[in-house]
């Protein structure tokens, strides 16, 4: 079964990143060797690799066709770009974090810098189209089990209570729509809970001083959702105005770690969805500078390890170590270097780290490495055996936060002082021509015409001669 894994991922995730990369790296102006370095750095994200692998999921399905789909939006294929993302979110609807940044992109292209009611319509109807093929085997079975009476369940969705007509109960529409119930009970779990377990989001971090297990469930799904909107709002409203390809890493992982600190029912795993953007940002230009590897290296860091507890409970410490410890040697990040973090010479200064900065990532690697060292040496007290797990969601928390603001204020600075793109070939300024005095051109006609005149009057003699 676990072998699975490893075909989809190579069917799926791989070449959708080689062929992403390739792309993205050329418009970049990036060189093979960097591109190379980034496309590595992608393909061992311990996150992936240790959920997938040893958790054994298949993340990389959904992801892979993510990537597919931002890379036809790179591409300008947008009918392309809509296809793929319905199949991710017909394969997880984690991908929910996305469809906000990619709706408003998809409308912004529509009518950014023109309006293009061809393309609207076309974006509907091939997004239609495919959530229809998407849905055809479920409504199919459910006509054949109509078709040989084939007793429904028992259990109803609770959105069957909430239609605003009566369906009666042997008809074929009923068991369709009792189908299409269920779908949309499975991709919004309000049923199951705030969050899963201790994750690290704002959720569990405010549960943790404040129960709040004491409020109705229907005010909490409120309260999320309206956190959730405040926390999108900003890339999705940048990336609809104006609608740049080179922006869609930025208010991609600007959204998903929005859904992931406020939305409702999160689980660890989802982390991966806005690590993947972010990470996907080594292969831009400057992706390997040391500001843009030591944000994307934190939070790959600081994703890995509040999955811990989750992979501890697998009995996967060992894999956890060799390939956190090995993405870090990779990308020069602590614990195994500690160079992003040392000041060069003052000719260099533009390219170094904030001293803020510095001093916030050295806090969250000691904090972690102090945590370790706690939870495999230390027993919680009796009273609370979770202290280990609770304040690895804490930190976790307080970290995920900082890189969301960080998510949102490279994505204005992009917008602000970077308008366009970079092009690998720019355009070259045309040259004003050369401004010529009228009485030298006036000179240069007459000589030009000389030969021309004293050939036509030894003509005209020859013609009075003869």
């Amino acid at each position: 079964m676990r072998a699975t894994v490893v075909v989809s991922e190579y069917l799926v995730y791989i070449p959708a990143v080689v062929i992403f990369l390739r792309r993205y790296a050329r418009e970049q102006g990036v060189g093979p060797w960097p591109g190379s370095i980034a496309l590595c750095a992608v393909l061992m994200q311990p996150s992936t690799i240790l959920i997938d692998h040893g958790h054994f999921q298949y993340n990389t399905v959904m992801l892979g066709f993510i990537v597919a789909s931002l890379e036809s939006m790179y591409a300008g294929r947008p009918l392309w770009a809509s296809i793929f993302f319905v199949a991710a979110l017909g394969f997880k609807q984690m991908t929910l974090y996305f469809a906000p940044v990619v709706f408003a992109y998809l409308l912004g292209i529509c009518f950014s810098p023109r309006i293009r009611p061809n393309r609207l319509l076309g974006i509907a109807l091939i997004t239609i189209v495919a959530f229809a093929v998407l849905f055809a085997p479920l409504f199919a079975g459910s006509l054949a089990d109509w078709y040989r009476n084939i007793p429904r369940p028992d259990n109803l969705p609770p959105l069957m209570k909430s239609l605003p007509m009566q369906i009666h109960e042997t008809s074929w529409l009923y068991q369709v729509v009792v189908q299409f119930t269920q779908c949309i009970h499975r991709i919004f779990p309000f049923a199951r809970g705030l969050f899963e377990d201790k994750v690290a989001n704002v959720w569990c971090a405010i549960h943790t001083f404040y129960k709040l297990n004491k409020f109705d469930p229907s005010i909490l799904k409120l309260a999320a959702l309206g956190a959730t909107l405040i926390t999108i709002m900003p890339s999705c409203l940048i990336i609809g105005r104006y609608p740049r390809t080179h922006l869609l890493p930025y208010a991609l992982a600007s959204t998903g770690w929005g859904f992931f600190l406020c939305s409702f029912q999160v689980h660890e795993k989802s982390v991966l969805l806005p690590l993947l953007p972010m990470t996907l940002l080594l292969g831009s230009a400057g992706g390997l500078s040391k500001e843009i590897r030591a944000w994307v290296g934190l939070a790959n860091m600081l994703g890995v390890w509040t999955m811990f507890p989750l992979l501890k409970r697998d009995e996967l410490r060992i894999p956890y170590t060799v390939l956190t410890l090995l993405w870090a040697y990779l990308l020069g990040l602590p614990p195994m270097s500690l160079d992003l973090y040392r000041s060069r010479s003052a000719a260099q200064k533009s390219v170094e780290l904030f001293t803020k900065t510095k001093l916030i990532h050295i806090s969250y690697y000691a904090a972690m490495l102090g945590w370790h060292l706690l939870e495999s040496n230390v027993s919680p007290p009796p009273t609370k055996p979770d202290l280990w797990v609770v304040l690895n969601a804490l930190i976790g928390a307080s970290g995920f936060g900082i890189i969301y603001l960080w998510c949102n204020w490279k994505l204005i600075q992009a917008v602000i002082f970077e308008p366009q793109p970079p092009t690998l070939n720019p355009k070259r300024k045309r040259t004003a021509p050369e401004k010529v005095p009228l009485e030298k051109v006036k000179d240069q006609n007459i000589g030009a015409k000389g030969p021309k005149d004293s050939s036509d009057n030894s003509k005209a003699q020859r013609a009075s001669n003869s």
